[in-house]
């Protein structure tokens, strides 16, 4: 039992000794790693920024009934091609003739009378003027005439009332466009409100995106405010997603103006032509705009390390050491590069390659 006594402290006194060494001794030497470091200067590039995008007929309608009725007749099919004014739909009009007919023969009766209290205060103006009646029956003749017109003009508003109701059993396409799913069928009784089908406009079509506060700054740098944006912007190209693109370009329509606070971005509209019908409503595209981009700091993608929704560069001092710093950036949309916007100044160089495996206070050789 001694014996092993001794062996056990014979070890332990090895393994303090050792650790005595580790810790007293000379620290592992320092492992260095080279990066590719870049100096940032000004510089001036020529960029494509890309937007996904939504498609939809910029004359798309919604074809709602406006009277309630029996639905009589359906002209159309779905995803039929018409043109402004062909007819798509008809209500049972029945009651609306029976009701324009009653109102004009109303008109009609308004119009006599009016008529007959024409000729009275005309006869009593010069019975009055001999004095074989009083001015009593005069103004009294006259305010009856006065009340017949009145009468004329609410029996006319009547008419027109009841046209308009007739007009709405027929149904028309206000634009040229594409018929979408018919909702309802022939002897179906429809309200007033019901949705019928939408036609959607294909001789232009629009695409909306959004853009962020740092891309209208970039287009209001480029372009100096956003109705130069709107005015003289380059003709954008629309990009399928396939791959390939729209043979026809499109300019710009519209901007919100205002950044919805929401999303933190302001909505955008283009107007493609689409002469052969290429475009449909409801596609996903992606939308592409030249931009020259000058006297700006242009960095690769490498550079930059994402922290969730931070951007960090590393800087290198004189002494070699990498050093965190958030900045702003821009993307080019070439999926290679970026501009940093604020974070970093001229002359500072950064890790330009593998900057996602660098830390705090790395010594980096260059």
């Amino acid at each position: 039992m001694q014996q092993i006594k001794t062996i056990f402290s014979s070890l332990f006194v090895f393994t303090l000794s050792f650790l005595s060494f580790v810790s007293c001794g000379q620290a592992p030497e320092e492992q260095h790693t080279s990066y590719e470091t870049l100096v940032l200067a000004r510089d001036t590039a020529t960029a494509r920024m890309a937007w996904s995008a939504s498609i939809r007929g910029k004359g798309d309608v919604s074809i709602v009934a406006r009277c309630t009725g029996t639905l009589q007749e359906i002209l159309v099919k779905n995803g039929q091609r018409v043109k402004k004014g062909d007819v798509l739909f008809r209500i049972d009009s029945r009651s609306a003739e029976n009701a324009l007919e009653h109102a004009r023969a109303n008109l009609q009766t308004a119009i006599a009378n009016r008529d007959n209290a024409a000729l009275e205060a005309e006869s009593n103006k010069d019975l009055a003027a001999q004095g074989i009646i009083s001015d009593y029956l005069l103004r009294k003749s006259e305010n009856t005439l006065q009340s017949a017109e009145a009468q004329v003009a609410q029996a006319r508003a009547a008419v027109r009332d009841a046209e308009l109701n007739l007009s709405y059993c027929t149904l028309t396409s206000p634009v040229d466009g594409l018929v979408g799913v018919i909702m309802p069928h022939v002897g179906d009784v429809v309200a007033e409100g019901t949705l019928l089908t939408r036609v959607a406009g294909v001789i232009e079509m629009e695409a909306g995106y959004s853009l962020t506060e740092s891309q209208i700054h970039a287009l209001v740098r480029e372009f100096g405010n956003l109705d130069n944006v709107i005015k003289i912007a380059p003709p954008l190209t629309l990009r399928f997603k396939d791959g390939t693109e729209y043979s026809e370009k499109g300019h710009i329509a519209s901007l919100s103006g205002m950044v919805d606070q929401r999303t933190g971005s302001v909505t955008c509209n283009v107007i493609f032509p689409n002469p052969n019908g290429e475009l449909f409503s409801g596609m996903q595209g992606t939308v592409v705009m030249p931009v020259l981009w000058e006297d700006v700091m242009l960095v690769p993608l490498t550079a930059l390390v994402r922290i969730q929704d931070k951007v960090m560069v590393y800087k290198v001092g004189a002494d070699s050491l990498a050093t965190g710093a958030l900045v702003e950036i821009e993307e080019l949309g070439d999926g290679e590069r970026a501009v940093i916007l604020s974070g970093a100044e001229p002359g500072e160089t950064i890790v330009a390659k593998g900057a996602a495996n660098v830390h705090e206070k790395d010594r980096v050789l260059w």
